[in-house]
């Protein structure tokens, strides 16, 4: 039996994980969970230019301008402060929003 949390292996359904990232090559990558898609809020402001967040942590990763690294990636800046995610599609589950 593992010990992990859901919030830590990223199969909670109403949780995003404590650390995303939006790079195919880096370990806290996870394509099921970015096609749900997660919305971040940074020090109060929603965010959505994220590379990659740790919320335990409090930094976020932005890209800087159009700036890249010698291998074609592009270089970014580790900001600090208070980081809130959430999914933005909540799964089958989810209540559905009527209008009239």
């Amino acid at each position: 039996m593992s010990d992990e949390t859901p919030e830590q292996t990223g199969s909670s359904t109403d949780l995003p994980p404590d650390r995303l990232a939006i790079d195919p090559s880096s370990e806290h990558f996870n394509a099921d969970l970015l096609q749900r898609g997660v919305g971040i809020r940074f020090k109060g402001v929603e965010r959505t230019n994220v590379e990659e967040y740790c919320i335990s942590e409090g930094w976020v990763r932005v890209q800087a301008g159009k700036t890249m690294d010698r291998r074609g990636k592009p270089l970014t800046l580790k900001l600090s402060g208070p980081v809130e995610a959430w999914f933005q599609d909540l799964g089958d589950d989810a209540p559905v929003a009527k209008r009239d």
